[in-house]
């Protein structure tokens, strides 16, 4: 799977590029621009897309803002089952589709992810609304924490590779 993401014309093209060339061979950069976190953002845009794709389709019934809720969440649901499925499969290397190595780490995903809605939640309300501060500058401070978050918590939490002696003893 690897192999395919790295063949597709985005992906090289995106290499290619002279910033992209430089950021990889730096000393400090080159240990954080790699094929799992540049995987993990550009399926991160796609997650988003999900999210709008989802909302902007859901029906709306007029019924007071409760439609909107309504297709906000679905969009939510949708985007975070279509991030673990991509997060595990593509970002971090999780083969395995037995019931127990998914129970580890779906339940742990979508803990992660409601912490992070719930934490977006209240700083946009609270910097925003209460403190009256810019609302897209707090917005994008809250998606850069959330996605910093959730990055985190999927590659030393959720999907965290087993230590190779812990391996072998079972």
């Amino acid at each position: 799977m690897k192999n395919r993401i790295l063949n597709l014309r985005i992906v090289k093209w995106i290499s290619g590029l002279r910033i992209s060339k430089y950021l990889s061979s730096h000393r400090f950069f080159g240990r954080i621009f790699n094929y799992e976190t540049i995987s993990y953002i550009f399926f991160g845009v796609l997650t988003t897309a999900v999210n709008y794709i989802v909302f902007f389709l859901m029906p709306r019934f007029e019924s007071g803002g409760l439609d909107l809720v309504l297709a906000n969440t679905a969009a939510w649901i949708a985007a975070v089952l279509f991030a673990f499925v991509v997060n595990k499969i593509f970002v971090f290397d999780s083969p395995s589709w037995n019931r127990g190595t998914v129970f580890r780490e779906f339940f742990p995903f979508i803990t992660a992810r409601l912490l992070s809605l719930l934490f977006d939640d209240v700083f946009v309300w609270l910097t925003a609304g209460v403190f009256k501060w810019n609302e897209p500058l707090m917005k994008i401070l809250s998606s850069i924490f959330v996605l910093l978050a959730n990055y985190f918590a999927s590659k030393f939490i959720i999907f965290r590779k087993k230590d190779q002696n812990q391996h072998e003893q079972n």
